[in-house]
C-alpha cells in the first residue's frame, strides 16, 4: 500500500490540453487554450494535485513515477451530457422509412417511433436493461467519455420508469464511467394511458417522483416540449412542481418547433437541448440566461435535419455543450468526437469551442465543478491520443481513437 503522501505521476506528454481558465459562455479562440508541452499530471487518491512540466513534477518528494509509453496528446475526460442509452430493441426500420420519404408522424402512426422502443424496453428484465445500458456506457468510455448522462423515458408508466432508473443504477456497478440519471417520464403521452396529458403528468408528480427522490435514483427531470409530446402550457405546471420538489430541470427544446427554450429559461433549467429550430428570439433568451445550450448533431445526422445554430449561439454569448443524444430512433451512432467534428465543420466552430463543448462546458451543464478541466482539485480523468498535436483529434473526425483512458487516476483496460 502507498502512503497518503504518495503521488502518482503520468507523462511526459507531447501536449497536455488543460482547458483551464476558459469562460463558460461565449465564443472561444484557439489561442485561449492552455497547452503544456512535455507536461505531466500528478495526482493522489484520484484527484489532481498539479499539472505542469513533467521534469518539474518528477522531482517532487513522494512521487511514484509511472511508465507512460505513449507520449501523445492528453485531454480531460469527456462528458456526454445527453443520452438515452437505457433502451431495448432497434429502430432500423424507422431509419429506412425516413430515408424512403416517410415523415416522423407517419412512422409513429404505423407503429414505429418512440412507442415501439417503449414496448421493447418494457419487455426487458431489469437485469437485461442494466446490462445493455452498461454495454453502451462502456462503448462511450472507450472513446474517452468518462461521465455519461442517461435518461429514462422508455417506460412511460410508474412501474416501468422506476425499472429504467433502477436499471441505470445497477449499470453504475458494471462500468467505470460515472452515470448521471435523468427522469424523462415526460417523453411523450403513452399510447396506453387513458387520460389527458395533464392527468399523466400529475400521476408522475404524485406517484413516481417521490419514489425517485426517496431511492435517490435521479436528481434531474427532463421533458420533451413539442407538438408530438407536451406543449409549453402543459409542461410549465409540471416543471414548477418538479422544481419545488428539489429536482434540477433540463428540457428537450426547439427540435421541430419553438417554445421549449422559452420554458427552459422560465423555469431556470440547467440546459435546453436540441435547439435545431431556435430562432434569433430563442437564442437571445438563452444568451441572457444561465441555461446552457446543448447541440445534438447526431439527431440532425440521423433525421437529416438542420444542425443547431451553434455559431449563432456562441456569438450571442451562450454556453454551448455538445452531446451524442444516443438513442435508438433519431441518433443511433453514439460517436461524440465524430458528431462534434461534423458540427464544427458546418457551424464553423473553433477547436477550443468544440473541445470545451465536450469537456468543461458539458460538465458544467450537468452541475459538475470537479471535471472537464485538468487542474488541481479536479478528478484525474483524462484521455490520451497517439497524435502529434491536439489539432489532429477533431481533424480526423472521430476516426482517431484514444489509446488510453484514465478514470480517477486509474488506467482502464477493456476486454472485448
Amino acid at each position: 500500500m502507498h502512503s497518503n503522501t504518495s503521488y502518482h505521476l503520468a507523462g511526459p506528454f507531447r501536449e497536455l490540453v488543460t482547458m483551464q481558465a476558459l469562460p463558460l459562455k461565449g465564443a472561444l479562440k484557439d489561442s485561449a487554450l492552455r497547452v503544456i508541452r512535455n507536461g505531466g499530471i500528478l495526482w493522489k487518491a484520484g484527484r489532481i494535485e498539479a499539472v505542469d512540466d513533467f521534469e518539474t513534477l518528477a522531482v517532487k518528494p513522494g512521487v511514484i513515477s509511472m511508465d507512460q509509453p505513449v507520449k501523445g496528446v492528453v485531454l480531460p475526460g469527456f462528458t456526454d451530457m445527453h443520452t438515452h442509452i437505457a433502451f431495448g430493441g432497434s429502430r432500423a426500420a424507422d431509419f429506412a422509412l425516413r430515408n424512403g420519404g416517410s415523415t416522423y408522424l407517419e412512422i409513429a402512426e404505423s407503429g414505429g417511433g418512440i412507442w415501439s422502443t417503449v414496448k421493447a424496453t418494457r419487455a426487458l428484465t431489469i437485469d437485461a436493461l442494466a446490462a445493455l445500458t452498461a454495454q453502451r456506457a462502456n462503448t462511450l468510455l472507450r472513446q474517452g467519455i468518462t461521465t455519461i448522462e442517461v435518461k429514462s423515458g422508455y417506460g412511460l408508466n410508474v412501474a416501468e420508469e422506476l425499472k429504467c432508473l433502477r436499471a441505470i443504477d445497477k449499470a453504475r456497478r458494471m462500468t467505470k464511467a460515472d452515470l448521471v440519471s435523468t427522469c424523462l417520464a415526460a417523453h411523450m403521452l403513452p399510447a396506453d394511458f387513458n387520460g389527458s396529458a395533464e392527468a399523466y403528468l400529475e400521476l408522475m408528480v404524485n406517484a413516481l417522483l417521490p419514489v425517485i427522490k426517496n431511492e435517490r435514483l435521479a436528481h434531474r427531470v427532463d421533458a420533451f416540449v413539442e407538438r408530438t409530446a407536451f406543449s409549453a402550457e402543459q409542461i410549465l405546471p409540471y416543471f414548477k412542481k418538479v422544481k419545488a420538489m428539489g429536482f434540477d430541470i433540463t428540457v428537450h427544446a426547439d427540435q421541430f418547433t419553438t417554445s421549449g427554450s422559452e420554458v427552459a429559461v422560465a423555469v431556470g433549467a440547467k440546459s435546453a437541448d436540441h435547439l435545431e429550430h431556435s430562432t434569433g428570439k430563442e437564442i437571445a433568451l438563452l444568451a441572457h440566461s444561465d441555461v446552457a445550450a446543448v447541440a445534438l448533431p447526431g439527431a440532425s445526422i440521423g433525421l437529416g435535419c438542420p444542425f443547431a445554430p451553434a455559431r449563432k449561439l456562441l456569438d450571442a454569448g451562450c454556453s454551448l455543450a455538445i452531446a451524442t443524444d444516443w438513442n435508438p430512433g433519431s441518433a443511433p451512432m453514439g460517436n461524440l468526437m465524430l458528431q462534434a467534428s461534423v458540427l464544427a465543420t458546418f457551424e464553423k466552430l473553433t477547436n477550443a469551442e468544440l473541445l470545451a463543448g465536450i469537456t468543461c462546458r458539458a460538465a458544467a451543464a450537468l452541475g459538475f465543478k470537479d471535471r472537464g478541466v485538468l487542474a488541481p482539485g479536479y478528478c484525474a480523468d483524462f484521455v490520451v491520443y497517439d497524435a502529434a498535436s491536439y489539432q489532429e483529434i477533431p481533424y480526423h473526425q472521430g476516426s482517431l481513437q484514444p489509446v488510453e483512458v484514465w478514470k480517477n487516476g486509474t488506467r482502464l483496460t477493456f476486454t472485448d
